[in-house]
């Protein structure tokens, strides 16, 4: 009888655990689904304020990271941020080292999502590192970079987000913590000083043929095999340059995937 007890017992406990371990998982992915909503801003549908589009709020074009949100806290769209949710959760399963980057951060959501995530799925050693020059992006050297000849994105204050800004956006989710860094500068002044030792998730959102290739001298050769590499503006042709140059001068073989039309990863092999 003793036995029959024990036994049911233990049971009753491996299926309550069973249970709870489910429960917790499907709250996980509520949360971070919700989150998304939040930072996409496709709850209140705020307006377009790409110069030269129409204002209005346009479903397929947030889906696609098509436009510029009035108050939204990223711009990736949907689909890019899926895709940042399936890296960072297959980069969890594998227990591939490393901490997470973006090179380029805007208002912060691609980062924030990332801490959030990290949150979720209970990783309390990884840091989630904030690169940014928190002014815009740079005056195009087009001397050095002919590249980025004519790509005048510094002209549009709309990208400019100070770091006081994007600390607070992180705050605003109560996900500002000490596992949170921010490099503030320009990438060819702060990346190849900065204090990562392994990454796992290198996301590059720099947009110009200097951007990129700064980010990916000094964070690519820091990426685990196994870890994960996402161009957000590979169809920006000085960006996309950066990178098919850097690939090839590094003989990197690995295939880039596409996401939406726009952005594009891979898995570091080697």
């Amino acid at each position: 009888m003793k036995l029959f007890i024990a036994i049911f017992l233990a049971v009753s406990f491996l299926t309550y655990g069973a249970d709870t371990r489910n429960v917790d998982k499907e709250n996980s992915e509520l949360y971070l689904d919700l989150l998304k909503k939040c930072l996409l801003n496709t709850i209140y549908e705020d307006q377009n304020i790409m110069p030269g589009f129409p204002p209005e709020f346009n479903a397929e074009n947030r889906d696609n990271g098509y436009d510029w949100p009035a108050y939204a806290h990223t711009m990736i769209g949907k689909k890019r941020m899926d895709n940042l949710h399936y890296c960072i959760k297959q980069l969890l399963i594998n227990k591939v080292p490393g901490d997470f980057i973006e090179t380029g951060v805007w208002r912060g959501g691609a980062t924030i999502f990332m801490r959030g995530a990290l949150k979720a799925y209970g990783d309390n050693e990884r840091n989630v590192w904030v690169a940014d020059s928190f002014e815009g992006l740079p005056v195009p050297d087009a001397k050095k970079y002919p590249a980025d000849s004519g790509w005048d994105f510094h002209l549009y204050p709309q990208l400019a987000v100070s770091l006081e800004q994007v600390q607070a956006n992180f705050s605003k989710y109560g996900l500002l913590d000490d596992r949170v860094i921010f490099l503030k500068g320009f990438f060819s002044r702060t990346l190849s000083t900065a204090r990562i030792k392994k990454i796992s998730l290198l996301r590059l959102d720099g947009d110009l043929y200097e951007s990129t290739m700064d980010a990916l001298i000094n964070l690519y050769p820091k990426v685990s095999i196994g870890g994960y590499i996402i161009i957000d503006d590979y169809c920006v042709p000085p960006c996309k340059a950066a990178v098919e140059d850097y690939r090839s001068s590094f003989k990197i073989k690995d295939p880039i995937q596409e996401i939406d039309g726009m952005g594009v990863f891979w898995k570091k092999t080697k």
